[in-house]
């Protein structure tokens, strides 16, 4: 996901967004773990997607 899509999104859909990586994220940790995952470049797209969400999350809410 790029950031000016992230950055068009409402608090309450970024909180979702937020929440729906983070399932995604716990599933392909099983998925490494029983190396059925060939792509781990897919695991470090999602860990800076997460780190976007929250940083965006973190400057509307200190608004």
């Amino acid at each position: 996901m790029k950031l000016r899509e992230l950055k068009d999104k409402s608090i309450e859909e970024l909180q979702k967004t937020y929440k729906d990586l983070c399932v995604k994220r716990q599933e392909m940790n099983f998925k490494v773990a029983s190396k059925q995952l060939k792509n781990i470049r897919e695991m470090r797209k999602l860990k800076t997607n997460i780190a976007q969400i929250l940083t965006l999350l973190k400057i509307r809410e200190e608004k």
